[in-house]
């Protein structure tokens, strides 16, 4: 299959390496998923079977999209016997096969991040831990660090530096709830998601004939963003290609951004130490961005030390240089960036979908939404509450999973009473209780309820009807297809009919999103029909359990501005990008300022920023930020001062940009000009660190304020009470306003 004339030479030459291992350096919009798909192509079309490659991505929407391509190039037969995924899908497919041999079923659930939470904070309730010092999300934070290092509980409590870094936190007893927590999803047939990476490697190194098996099976192995895996996910790979060594790895040591989930960059770097025969080829043209883009991009992640030299090169058009916004405050920026995208939205009759606010926290996004709102611009926050979050779809989701697993801890303790059935907290805890005496899960408890006298008659006959409408449901699940178990169970459990008697528009937005979840099992049944694979609902289960946060994006037809942070927007593009909040401490954030290695991957993620933009792209910064409640006045972000300066247009000076009837309308509001000539008012300079929020009351004549936008100034008089009260102030050059005090935010010195 001759594929000359659809990829450039560096792609080219990627694409046909025959065997051995292949790194394959891709630069920010040069074409890697292109590369990935026709490698692929690549080698079936030179014989090698389907089920021979093993694809890995970081996320079902690229595994998709790949083959998809991937069929279009050799055909859909080919494409569909593939071993395609993420790294959890895939290794959770093994599992499932070995699952015995590791002491679970092959009905297994996989709990997501909520469902392990909610039982680490149970296990810390019976633990006696205070939750104010072992908060359930940095516990799980933590145990999931320790499988990502491949620490089982074991290791984790035999481990003198694990345990006083502990202690150094004042949580001496991680180990414990570490210890409780695995033995409490073993008993309930149940893995998280790291454990999918944790047993996948425990059985590579307990079973050397199941990895020999594997090893022979994969006789190619690709891998995608191979920057951004762990080091779980690196010995899996170096066992697997152990055999045949036909590895090659596509990533970007330059968008290296997930240490803080364990990502290692060293495994990309160190990849010429683990196969020193390996073959190097870089692309280095980028697709996406205007020559500007690039070279600022180039300029500043050439200051790291850590990389694989390349430099980037953009073909198409110079394009406008970068603009810079300098504003007197966080409020300030944030009118200034959405006035930016609405005149660009408004004069060049782009729609709000081609532009993006990106930020490094997530909390910086109240000011721009609350701008947004005001001048009526669509916007999503991305990455927000995913559709099978909701708490009706887990209510459904819990009872799908009781079907297929009955063991299932979380799920049981979710719908034992919902819909109400009388069965009250006090009688789960007693059940959970016996359970924890017996060392047996509390189902098994359902099952046995005669042994155990210590529940009352009615309670045990309400359990009893319950455990039986499971076992219905079990039995349904075991025999039937997808869809038709979950109509049933959604009818027959009575979430429908629960549902129903609410008339509210949120009732009936909850009624309709369990109506959407039974469609997502209706298209599952349908697609698993068309491509002839297993319609059983444990399957469904597993692939909704394995969705990562892009590919939980919903979307309508409305164009939106889009919202996220930097970490959120790898991967993505925009025609217009506003990067937020370049200042020192921010982005730089605060903790990476201290350590070489924690600032070179801050660049990393400036330079994905800069690298998501198409064709503009703006930088904003504000001399003065709130943060905890105190106006602060930090310094311009160094990664600014990093852009060579040929590729920036010269920074507007901070001020007050000119009234166009789209300013902030609360800004419009809360100021007016007084037009009767004043004498002029001595001011006088204030320290701006020592400022503090002034309440509307306690705003007198005589005082000196200080005003986001305007500056210092010098109130002369007050007039009107309550929400009605308004200060007369003398601002210096901006000369005086009257401010309706309950919008005007204004500060003063600590005294």
């Amino acid at each position: 299959m001759d594929f000359s004339g659809e990829l450039n030479n560096s792609q080219l030459e990627a694409v046909v390496h025959a065997s051995g291992p292949a790194l394959v350096i891709a630069g920010a919009g040069s074409g890697k998923t292109r590369v990935l798909t026709y490698r692929v192509a690549q080698l079936l079309s030179n014989g090698v079977p389907a089920y021979r490659v093993l694809a890995l991505t970081f996320t079902n929407k690229a595994a998709r999209e790949m083959q998809r391509r991937v069929a279009s190039l050799v055909g859909d037969m080919q494409a569909a016997s593939l071993w395609m995924g993420t790294f959890h899908s895939i290794f959770g497919k093994i599992l499932r096969v070995e699952a015995e041999i590791l002491g679970y079923t092959r009905d297994f659930t996989i709990y997501d991040a909520q469902d392990s939470r909610n039982m680490i904070k149970q296990i810390i309730k019976e633990l006696k831990l205070d939750d104010k010092i072992y908060k359930s999300n940095d516990v799980q934070g933590r145990i999931s660090m320790a499988k990502n290092m491949l620490i089982t509980p074991e290791a984790y409590a035999l481990s003198d530096n694990i345990r006083q870094a502990d202690k150094a936190a004042r949580k001496p007893a991680i180990h414990e709830v570490y210890r409780y927590y695995a033995a409490r999803c073993k008993k309930s047939n149940v893995m998280d998601f790291d454990d999918l990476l944790l047993q996948t490697n425990i059985l590579f190194r307990d079973f050397p004939d199941v990895l020999e098996k594997y090893q022979r099976k994969f006789e190619y192995l690709l891998v995608d963003e191979y920057q951004d895996t762990n080091y779980s996910q690196y010995l899996i790979i170096k066992k697997l290609s152990a055999l045949h060594h036909n590895i090659c790895v596509v990533g970007d040591d330059a968008q290296s951004i997930y240490s803080f989930r364990g990502a290692r960059l060293e495994n990309i770097l160190n990849f010429k130490n683990d196969y020193p025969e390996y073959s190097l080829y870089k692309l280095e043209q980028n697709y996406r961005s205007t020559t500007t883009i690039v070279g600022a991009a180039n300029s500043v992640i050439a200051r790291n030390q850590e990389q694989i030299p390349k430099e980037l090169f953009s073909r198409n058009e110079e394009g406008e240089k970068i603009k810079v916004i300098r504003a007197l405050s966080d409020r300030e920026e944030s009118v200034q960036v959405v006035n930016e995208i609405y005149r660009a939205a408004r004069d060049e009759r782009q729609d709000y979908s081609r532009f993006a606010i990106l930020y490094r926290t997530n909390a910086q996004s109240r000011l721009f939404e609350e701008v947004l709102r005001k001048l009526n611009i669509p916007y999503r926050i991305y990455g927000g509450t995913s559709f099978y979050q909701r708490k009706e779809v887990k209510d459904l989701l819990a009872y799908l999973r009781l079907a297929v697993n009955r063991e299932d801890e979380e799920a049981l303790r979710r719908v034992i009473n919902y819909p109400r059935r009388g069965i009250g907290d006090t009688t789960v805890e007693m059940l959970r209780e016996i359970a924890r005496l017996h060392d047996v899960s509390t189902w098994n408890v359902l099952e046995n309820l005669d042994r155990f006298n210590q529940l009352s008659a009615a309670t045990a006959r309400r359990l009893v009807a319950f455990r039986e409408m499971i076992d219905g449901f079990s039995a349904m699940a075991r025999d039937e297809e997808a869809f038709p178990v979950a109509r049933h169970v959604a009818l027959s459990s009575g979430i429908v009919a629960d549902l129903s008697g609410d008339s509210t528009p949120e009732g009936v937005s909850r009624r309709e999103n369990v109506e959407e979840l039974l469609n997502a099992v209706k298209a599952f049944s349908e697609a698993a029909y068309k491509e002839n694979n297993e319609d059983r609902l444990a399957r469904f289960l597993s692939e909704i359990a394995l969705l990562t946060d892009q590919d939980n994006e919903k979307s309508d037809d409305t164009p939106k501005v889009t919202l996220m942070t930097v970490h959120s927007a790898k991967g993505l593009e925009f025609p217009t990008v506003c990067v937020v909040g370049l200042e020192e401490a921010l982005f730089p954030s605060v903790q990476s300022v201290y350590s070489a290695e924690n600032l070179e991957e801050e660049r990393r993620l400036f330079y994905v920023a800069l690298t998501r933009a198409e064709k503009r792209l703006i930088l904003s910064h504000a001399l003065t930020r709130y943060r905890n409640g105190e106006i602060t006045s930090p310094r311009p972000s160094r990664f600014i001062g990093e852009i060579t300066p040929c590729f920036i247009s010269a920074p507007a000076p901070a001020r007050v940009p000119p009234r166009t009837g789209h300013e902030h309308p609360v800004q419009a509001r809360v100021e007016r000009r007084v037009e009767a000539p004043v004498e002029p008012v001595e001011v006088g300079d204030v320290d701006l660190t020592r400022l503090r929020p002034l309440l509307p009351e306690a705003i007198v004549p005589g005082i000196v304020v200080y005003h986001d936008v305007f500056g210092a100034g010098k109130v002369l008089s007050v007039e009107g009470t309550g929400g009605n009260r308004k200060a007369n102030v003398y601002f210096g050059k901006h000369g005086p306003k009257v401010l309706l005090l309950k919008f005007a935010r204004l500060s003063a010195e600590k005294e």
